[in-house]
């Protein structure tokens, strides 16, 4: 991915990085910072036949193999149900045991496709500008998976790169980070993101309720204006523009509306989400209430848009439990309709605390 296509704090970061030696990278911060983008980045770079200190020229053959998800030095390593959700390609093998039905796609990066990517990496470069790995989300590689990493990682073949990237560098093995140099992403500034929603399509008047409701995270914001709530609406090809258009506003007044929402009983904007997601969403309500408890601004919501009374500790503490324990399970196939209730009925509980104590 040439510099030219990234967003500015990613470009910067990935001339930064590419100044400094070393054969492998960890890429780590919260979601929605960029990992992947800023991984893909320093391969394509990596493999570019002409780079330069800013990355990848986007031009020449190498750039263009990648870009189509051929190049010949490249492999993927990620999750299938990621790899599908992004348009990369599956290993033959591994597209045709899903199309036959013999399993459904990973949500791990599988130890096989690990076995694979070694056997790769022993190969000669077939253009000569060297190998690359990408590796993303690497806390999605188990134990087995990582271990069978570290030997290749500590000792690669000359011409050898890797890249992990994660959301949650914790989860990876010691013996894996500490064979990898670490670059922690940085946060962008509002005066850098905003622009760059806005060359997305993001509605200028709501990008800054959407930004702040992605806690300062442009990726995580760009997904908020696309959202489900937005998209699920019919629409005539006539009104298609226009609705491309509304999506942030909509949006950003659909958060704003939540906690009010909630506090009576009406779910009705988080009920086309996935259950993970209703819960992030929750969380973030219930961190920015906790928050209030200390005298500290909201970081998610705007002050206006949460009740005017402090809730009481004890009553969010245990809606931020109940909530934990929704996580663990928001990958369960359980009833998406019980699911909802119960986290509707829980929200509604909390936010009328204050009531209750009276």
């Amino acid at each position: 991915m040439p510099s030219s296509h990234l967003p500015p704090w990613i470009a910067r970061q990935a001339a930064e990085l590419l100044a400094r030696p070393g054969h492998a990278w960890l890429l780590q911060g919260p979601s929605g910072l960029g990992q992947f983008e800023l991984a893909l980045a320093l391969a394509a770079a990596w493999l570019c036949d002409a780079p330069t200190p800013q990355g990848a020229c986007g031009q020449c053959p190498g750039c263009h193999s990648l870009h189509v998800h051929a190049h010949a030095d490249f492999v993927l390593l990620m999750p299938e149900t990621h790899m599908l959700e992004r348009g990369w390609p599956l290993p033959e093998k591994a597209q045709a045991e899903i199309d036959e039905k013999k399993r459904k796609p990973s949500k791990e990066i599988r130890v096989d496709a690990m076995r694979d990517a070694i056997e790769f990496a022993q190969r000669t470069s077939a253009r000569g500008r060297g190998k690359a790995m990408l590796i993303y989300p690497a806390e999605r590689m188990n134990a087995v998976t990582a271990n069978a990493l570290l030997k290749t990682l500590e000792e690669p073949p000359g011409d050898m790169r890797f890249v992990l990237a994660t959301e949650a560098a914790h989860l990876l093995l010691p013996t894996i980070r500490s064979r990898c140099l670490t670059h922690t992403l940085r946060w962008p500034d509002a005066a850098e993101a905003l622009p760059w929603l806005a060359a997305c399509g993001v509605h200028e008047a709501a990008a800054a309720a959407l930004l702040q409701a992605a806690g300062g995270r442009p990726a995580a914001a760009l997904q908020l204006a696309r959202s489900a709530e937005s998209q699920a609406e019919a629409r005539t090809t006539a009104k298609k523009a226009k609705a491309a258009f509304d999506d942030g506003q909509q949006a950003a007044a659909a958060w704003a509306r939540l906690p009010k929402a909630l506090a009576q009983g009406d779910a009705s904007a988080l009920a086309s989400l996935p259950t993970a997601e209703i819960v992030a969403r929750l969380q973030k309500l219930c961190a920015d209430l906790m928050a209030a408890q200390t005298g500290a601004p909201p970081r998610f919501f705007a002050a206006a848009d949460l009740p005017a009374r402090p809730l009481p500790l004890p009553a969010l503490a245990k809606w931020w439990g109940q909530l934990a324990q929704a996580a663990r399970n928001a990958e369960h196939p359980l009833n998406a309709g019980l699911t909802l209730e119960y986290l509707a009925s829980s929200a509604r509980q909390a936010l009328n605390s204050a009531k209750a104590t009276n």
